[in-house]
Order: C-alpha cells, then structure tokens, then sequence
C-alpha cells in the first residue's frame, strides 16, 4: 500500500459543504428588495426584469412595442423587433413598399425581390427582354439571358455559331473548338505543325 492515499469521496463532501456554505453566505434577502415586475435570481443573487420590462434606474419598466412589431424578450437591444412586411424608420416599423412584379423575401421579409423574369431597375421590377434564341437564366446579377446552345451572345442578341472546318461546339454551347489534333488561329482550326 502507498504511503499516502487520497480518499475522493471524502474531498468532494467537503467541496460540497463549502460551496453549500459560501452560497449561504453570499445569499441575500431580496424580498424587500425586488422591485415591481421583477423576480429574483434562481442562482446567485439579485434579481432580473420580468419578461416584457427593462431595468432602468433600478425598476423595471414597461417596454413599448410599436405599432406592427412584436417583443423579442431579449434583456438586449430594443427588446421589440418588426413584424415580417416592415421595416425599423426612426424607431417605428412601416410597411415595406413592394412594386407590382415583385415579392418579400422569404427568408427575412425585410426586403423584395423581383419574380422570374424581372429585374430591379430604379426601385421597379422591369421584364427582362430575352431574344430570339435565348432563354432566361434566372440570374438577376448579368443580363438575365443566355443563348440556346449553338448560338452566341453578341450585342443583345443570340447569332447561330459559324465552325469553321474540323471544329465542335464546345462544352459551353456557345463557343466553339477544334477538334484533335487542330488548334484554333485566327478564326480557323489548323494543324499544330502548321506554321
């Protein structure tokens, strides 16, 4: 047997009944104390704000929720966020305009987007003006269009590809490549050894 042996089951009693004792120590008498809408702390002391009230100069009062939001019952911030369709303007909530061809984003309902088809132009949704070979891309960032395969976009329009000879239309669709073993030069698909 060792010389020294450390009994654990003792030394966590002991652990206990201080911690047991120190929280009694430093436990207060908060009943005279609390003010209105106000409940004391379940661990340690003090007290905190109902839900629904802030601290302010040791009460606790009201939070007004505007007209079209709703409370949050976060102890930080407003306490009181804006209902989906309104936006916070100088401490009120107003109903987000959406223009005709557009939708509130589903994820925030903060801001609009434009419909399929339909770009944002000067706070509008205008229809997106596809060509003839063309198709919408869904992208709202570029033009909004791309060309059917076999065909280029090129000043607003989608014009058909012209190959050259020994050519392919390319994994794009709307390019062209030589087929092995030509190169492309100027237009034209050539032999590498050609010079």
């Amino acid at each position: 047997m060792p010389p020294f042996s450390i009994d654990w089951v003792q030394i966590s009693k002991i652990v206990i009944l201080w911690i047991v004792i120190l929280g009694a120590v430093h436990a207060q008498d908060t009943s005279s104390e609390i003010p209105a809408n106000a409940s004391a702390n379940r661990y340690g002391t003090g007290w905190s704000c109902d839900a629904g009230y802030r601290e302010r100069d040791g009460e606790c009062v009201a939070i007004k929720v505007p007209p079209n939001a709703y409370a949050t019952n976060k102890t930080y911030g407003r306490g009181w966020e804006c209902k989906r369709g309104y936006l916070l303007t100088d401490g009120t909530c107003t109903r987000i305009t959406v223009p005709p061809n557009a939708f509130l984003d589903v994820t925030s309902g903060r801001r609009w987007r434009c419909e399929r088809g339909y770009r944002v132009r000067d706070n509008e949704c205008v229809a997106i003006e596809v060509p003839q070979n063309g198709y919408l891309s869904g992208n709202s960032y570029d033009s909004g269009w791309r060309c059917e395969r076999g065909y280029a976009a090129i000043d607003g329009d989608c014009i058909a590809l012209k190959l050259p000879e020994n050519a392919h239309i390319d994994y794009s669709g709307n390019n062209w490549a030589c087929d092995p073993p030509y190169i492309r030069r100027e237009g034209s698909c050539v032999l590498k050894s050609d010079h």
